[in-house]
């Protein structure tokens, strides 16, 4: 009944743990880790600050019991800091404690000395500052310590061993102390809530040790240094189950709570580098490897950097071989720019030869259209019927000339934009070869991402269309909005500037009447350009049927 209780208590913690956990990006995630490391001068400062306080309130002390008191206050903060300094206030407290006989408090400042030890790789040192210890009349504390210390001795050296026999003798010493300091210490205290979540752990109990670490979460205070290592095992938690949104926020929540207290011993920094590096961002991994190992050299932790050194060395690999191929990638878009640009040279010498001969067709249709007015005159006179027929074959010139008048300025437009066009992608090769010779690759490889120039462009080309159009139906929008209900009218914000639906109208009045066309030019897709001439017609003043062949009748007239 009561292990039901406790799993239904557990159950409802992890829901609504869970429903507070915010669902973010990675890329969110890593904005909240590059704001802390920005200010990590400051965290660094804060706590130095704090290790300054306690220092002066040791100098002012008179009595040995208020000596080990500072001295045990200054051990605390510089426990996860620096270690050589944590080491030196742990002697001074062994010394005072030696000084007044209290055995107890002697024996566990040995004994939180050799746990330092054996966190910084001194195995040796550790195991004699153990055997060195006579357990006679100790307090709860002071032997729960001690056990404590041999259990973590030989869980390193089971570790890191490589030799197989020795690790099982090794682990079977972790395992002896580890009964006896469970059996001698208060549930509540950190290193049992540790243990014991580590061993449901091993043993696949996820449910217990998730109860466990729910309770030893309640224990703690959010945001601090304590809360950063719960935060670290319960991100364990959620990645052996497989929940991919939870183990990434508890993560992120003990790298900040290491980063914000001043922690240099961190041991959550290079578990999120290694999951950035399985995950294929390389930039932050090497970022994010680099700042905690700078903090374990700070700290002067060789165990740490062991355990770094490793992740340090594929994440230069996997960033060397990410820049090669990015190098390939510029290669291949440089040769690519080149072969456009010869390309484009070549339209460009094709539609100048074209507008050649349209220009000489031009004069050959203006001198046809003028001896053709001149017959018409002479005939006028003859015939009604070939007075019509005359009257049809003007309104024909007309639009043939009209037709001209349209091509002439949207060619000679065409032509200038495609030499700026080449000017442009000239300019272009020149900024990449100059930054790939310059080894600028990121600078490059953000800009190659950015879509600023296209959308650029695009408005340049619309910017073009729309002064070409309007220099050549200067009297369009108005004729436009004539044909429509006033409640549906269209009125650009600027007289030089034409809508989206404006535009629509005047290609479809240039003689390009298909939507996917239409939408090609314009960047949208078909189902827009659509619904926008749908949207229009439904607003003409009287049959929409015969809305766009009006908008084809609007005339041409040059100011």
């Amino acid at each position: 009944m009561k292990k039901t209780i406790l799993l239904t208590i557990s159950l409802s913690m992890m829901v609504s743990l869970a429903l507070a956990a915010p669902h973010k990006d990675l890329q969110e995630y890593c904005q909240q880790i590059d704001d802390a490391i920005a200010h990590s001068a400051d965290y660094i400062a804060a706590h130095e600050q704090r290790i300054g306080e306690a220092r002066r309130a040791l100098a002012l002390e008179t009595t040995p019991t208020g000596k080990y008191q500072r001295n045990f206050r200054l051990y605390e903060l510089y426990k996860p800091f620096v270690s050589d300094s944590a080491m030196y206030f742990l002697h001074q407290c062994i010394t005072l404690a030696d000084g007044t006989g209290d055995v107890s408090s002697a024996v566990r400042c040995r004994s939180l000395l050799a746990i330092r030890c054996a966190n910084t790789g001194m195995y040796d040192e550790a195991l004699n500052i153990l055997d060195s210890i006579t357990v006679q009349s100790l307090d709860t504390l002071a032997l729960g310590t001690y056990y404590e210390a041999y259990n973590n001795v030989y869980s390193e050296l089971a570790y890191y061993t490589h030799l197989d026999n020795m690790r099982q003798n090794y682990q079977e010493r972790a395992n002896h102390f580890e009964q006896l300091m469970l059996a001698t210490m208060p549930s509540t205290y950190e290193t049992c809530f540790l243990r014991r979540e580590q061993r449901a752990q091993g043993e696949g109990r996820l449910d217990e040790s998730m109860a466990i670490n729910d309770e030893w979460l309640n224990t703690v205070e959010p945001g601090s240094h304590p809360y950063a290592l719960v935060a670290l095992y319960r991100y364990i938690e959620y990645k052996m189950l497989g929940d991919n949104d939870q183990m990434l926020y508890w993560l992120v929540e003990s790298v900040l709570a290491d980063i914000r207290n001043g922690v240099m011993d961190q041991g959550s920094m290079w578990e999120l580098a290694n999951e950035l590096m399985l995950r294929g961002n390389i930039d932050k991994a090497s970022s994010y490897i680099s700042f905690t190992s700078d903090c374990a050299n700070r700290y002067g932790s060789r165990q740490r950097n062991w355990q770094i050194a490793p992740l340090l060395t594929t994440i230069a690999k996997n960033y060397k071989a990410q820049s090669e191929r990015n190098t390939t990638q510029l290669r291949t878009a440089l040769v690519v720019i080149s072969v456009m640009a010869l390309l484009l040279l070549g339209v460009l010498l094709f539609l100048h030869r074209r507008n050649r001969q349209l220009r000489s067709a031009r004069n050959a249709l203006k001198e046809s259209n003028d001896e053709l007015a001149t017959a018409n005159s002479q005939l006028a006179a003859q015939t009604q019927e070939l007075s019509t027929l005359n009257g049809q074959l003007s309104i024909v010139n007309s639009k043939l000339s009209e037709s001209n008048r349209v091509k002439e300025e949207y060619i000679g437009r065409f032509m200038s934009l495609c030499s700026q066009y080449i000017d442009k992608l000239d300019n272009y090769r020149k900024m990449v070869n100059k930054k790939m010779k310059n080894k600028e690759l990121e600078e490059l490889f953000r800009i190659s991402k950015s879509t600023e120039l296209k959308e650029k462009e695009l408005e340049e080309l619309l910017l073009n269309f729309d002064s070409v159009f309007l220099n050549l139906f200067p009297n369009f929008v108005n004729d436009f909005n004539a044909l429509l209900q006033p409640d549906t009218q269209v009125h650009p914000k600027d007289e030089n500037r034409l809508t989206t639906e404006i535009r629509i109208f005047a290609l479809i009045r240039l003689g390009i009447e298909d939507s996917s066309k239409i939408a090609e030019f314009l960047h949208y897709s078909v189902n827009t350009i659509y619904n926008y001439r749908a949207r229009i017609k439904n607003g003409a003043i009287d049959n929409r049927g015969q809305f766009e062949r009006r908008v084809k009748e609007i005339s041409l007239f040059r100011t």
